[in-house]
């Protein structure tokens, strides 16, 4: 089973440039994670709402062109689910209206799965969005405990807007202490991945360097490779046993992004 997990920053402009349409005809997912879609889905287009391949939800922010997520599932795979629901709150999150989560409930066989892509807040617009930031990430860290505890296979996929560790980052020094590079937010996964969660990626490339998700595109960050690694999946320790590969994409264009796949042996 393939998982992608990709910030398009527009779903709409990643669209018009054929990106979008690339990625999905070269790997072909079982389930694409996407956030940042930046628009309603009246305002998309028939191979965002009417895929012949897919069946497509979204969760929009109120405010229009602003946030929002979303998630893909093939038709093929859907159809050996059962009891599938489709989710897009977590209880007492704050950002409610803005469209963060996309999570998708399903029985595979006997076993609950909960596949969540999410688009966690920058933090950096004012002292209380950097509040609510830290508030939303304890919020999602005990949601994912509480779908674990309840014996479900969690995959939470996303934009988790911080670099983990230095090797995480191409600047650590100069970044140390700002929005993304935080000691609270830092110290957040260090509650995750110590509370039996894995950071996939990093799990199975423990000592790789100059790998990143994320490219500042003022500065034509990605042509000098300076970027952040922001972009994970996070699963639970049964599921992690069961992962085949992953990997960042940072060849697909269309974004300030680039998508992360994971392969799991189901």
């Amino acid at each position: 089973m393939k998982l992608i997990t990709w910030n398009v920053n527009g779903i709409r402009a990643v669209e018009r440039k054929g990106e979008l349409q690339k990625l999905v005809e070269a790997e072909q997912p079982d389930f694409l994670l996407l956030q940042e879609i930046k628009g309603t889905r009246e305002q998309f287009s028939k191979f965002l709402t009417e895929h012949a391949d897919y069946e497509q939800y979204y969760h929009s922010a109120e405010k229009k062109g602003y946030a929002g997520s979303g998630l893909w599932v093939r038709k093929s795979v859907s159809a050996k689910f059962k009891g599938a629901e489709f989710h897009t709150d977590v209880p007492h999150m704050p950002n409610a209206d803005e469209g963060r989560v996309a999570w998708l409930s399903f029985r595979l066989g006997r076993q609950t799965w909960d596949l969540m892509s999410i688009y966690f807040p920058n933090g950096g617009k004012s002292e209380q969005a950097w509040r609510e930031k830290l508030e939303f990430y304890d919020c999602i860290h005990a949601h994912m405990n509480l779908l674990r505890d309840a014996g479900h296979r969690v995959v939470v996929g996303g934009d988790m807007n911080v670099a983990h560790n230095e090797i995480d980052i191409a600047r650590p020094k100069e970044n140390d202490g700002k929005i993304g590079f935080h000691p609270d937010e830092r110290a957040w996964m260090d509650r995750v991945v110590g509370d039996g969660w894995r950071d996939v990626w990093r799990a199975l490339h423990p000592d790789a360097v100059e790998v990143y998700s994320y490219w500042d595109m003022v500065t034509r960050a990605r042509d000098r490779n300076v970027g952040w690694r922001i972009d994970y999946f996070l699963t639970c320790e049964k599921t992690f046993k069961r992962i085949v590969d992953a990997d960042y994409l940072d060849a697909q264009m269309g974004s300030d992004h680039c998508p992360l796949r994971m392969n799991l042996d189901v």
